[in-house]
């Protein structure tokens, strides 16, 4: 099957999303924990920011990054043609 230049958009612009909201999982997950000392030292309410972070921070992200995910390919598959029907 040959893709036509519009399979092709389609593809690249799913690839350049998903590969931003990974960039944003890699961050939220490791860099944030790789500084995890130092955002200690960061004190708000009496709860260093680490804490924040692991506690209700990260899955927080999380969420709206699936959320993000599954509105964008949704517009995206309208955009393109190739959404499921609405039954």
């Amino acid at each position: 099957m040959q893709l036509t230049e519009r399979h092709r958009d389609y593809w690249r612009r799913t690839l350049n999303l998903t590969i931003v909201l990974l960039a944003i999982w890699f961050v939220v997950t490791f860099v944030m924990a790789y500084f995890a000392v130092d955002l200690s030292k960061i004190v708000i309410a009496g709860f260093p920011v680490s804490f924040y972070m692991a506690a209700q921070g990260s899955l927080i992200v999380y969420v709206v990054l699936i959320w993000y995910y599954a509105h964008k390919m949704g517009q995206l598959d309208r955009e393109y043609g190739v959404a499921e029907g609405e039954d």
